[in-house]
């Protein structure tokens, strides 16, 4: 199935570039870009620092597009950032309710499941439930706050940090952090 797709994606990629509609440089900046410029691993980075550095964690949660910016990350979809931080008394997870929201800059590319009608329509009347559908189970004591992010607002979610990772440096702590857990459907 996989060897099938890959050779629809190249056969489609072979005509739009004989045709003339993309040039294959293009083609190879874009990829670039996603593999490289934008994605999880750079809201990763965010989580980490926000982690070993309290200073940056308060610009974080004060100011987030700016303490974003400071790590060299934004642009379009990033525009607007809040960062929400998960407690032990509170859990956020983020939805679009609209559309499909979502903050390329910190997060890459969004789920299918982020855009699916089930689960912008479900997460908003019974988060506890699409949670546990992701196997992420929170005391009944925890707080479950849902934010809808739209095209003026972006969130990203500050996951707390795993216990047993005092030793860790930023670049191992980075690469705990999953996409998931900063949209607040997972756990680390």
């Amino acid at each position: 199935m996989a060897e099938d797709m890959a050779e629809r994606v190249e056969a489609l990629e072979s005509i739009l570039v004989e045709k003339g509609y993309v040039r294959p440089d293009a083609l190879e900046e874009i990829i670039a870009t996603y593999e490289q410029d934008v994605g999880p691993r750079n809201g990763a980075r965010v989580v980490a620092r926000s982690w070993t550095d309290p200073a940056y964690r308060d610009r974080l949660l004060s100011d987030a597009t700016a303490a974003i910016a400071e790590l060299g990350y934004g642009g379009r979809q990033g525009e607007h950032m809040v960062a929400l931080e998960n407690t032990p008394d509170e859990h956020h997870v983020v939805v679009c309710t609209l559309c499909s929201c979502y903050p390329w800059p910190v997060l890459g590319l969004p789920p299918t499941w982020y855009k699916s009608p089930a689960y912008r329509s479900r997460v908003v009347l019974d988060p506890r439930s699409v949670l546990a559908d992701f196997g992420v189970t929170l005391p009944e004591g925890t707080r479950i706050t849902v934010h809808d992010s739209t095209a003026e607002v972006r969130y990203l979610v500050v996951p707390m940090r795993p216990a047993g990772t005092e030793d860790l440096d930023e670049e191992a702590l980075a690469a705990l952090v999953t996409r998931d857990a900063m949209i607040g459907t997972a756990l680390l």
